[in-house]
């Protein structure tokens, strides 16, 4: 009987392979707000439905990486969906105190930015299948406020 449901679990698990799947990618993350206690970053990510129906977005878990840190994560509970065989943007708001970025000086140098890696899993409602998460990766550079950005 186990030599049974090994076969078939091999069967769905090969046949679940070849479904082609919703792709996403961080396409822009840019300073969006400064007050007295954070900076607020938006990170703008673009997912692709191949599927002609919509599908619903369970929830969106981040974490954003600095200096070998983690220095902001989140969790937003259902954001909507993703619209049939089309793409969406989705805007995550990732929020950084202050207090960790004046720990990060080293990263910052003589440029005024820190290197990031953003962590994403977009967690998907898949009819038949059920959840699966989407990893989405992204690593580059922000600049950080100045004086200016205050006022």
């Amino acid at each position: 009987m186990t030599s049974l449901l090994d076969k078939a679990k091999g069967f769905v698990a090969d046949k679940l392979a070849g479904v082609p799947k919703p792709e996403g990618s961080v396409t822009d993350v840019d300073l969006k707000d400064v007050n007295r206690d954070s900076v607020e970053y938006l990170a703008k990510v673009s997912v692709t439905n191949p599927y002609g129906h919509a599908i619903p977005i369970c929830e969106i878990d981040f974490t954003f990486h600095s200096a070998g840190r983690e220095i902001g994560k989140g969790k937003i509970p259902d954001p909507g969906s993703l619209k049939a065989k089309d793409m969406t943007v989705l805007d995550i708001p990732v929020v950084v105190p202050y207090s960790i970025l004046f720990n990060l000086a080293r990263d910052v140098g003589v440029d005024w930015d820190i290197d990031y890696l953003l962590e994403i899993g977009l967690t998907i409602d898949l009819p038949v299948v059920g959840n699966i998460t989407i990893p989405i990766t992204s690593k580059g550079e922000i600049k950080l406020p100045t004086f200016k950005d205050f006022f």
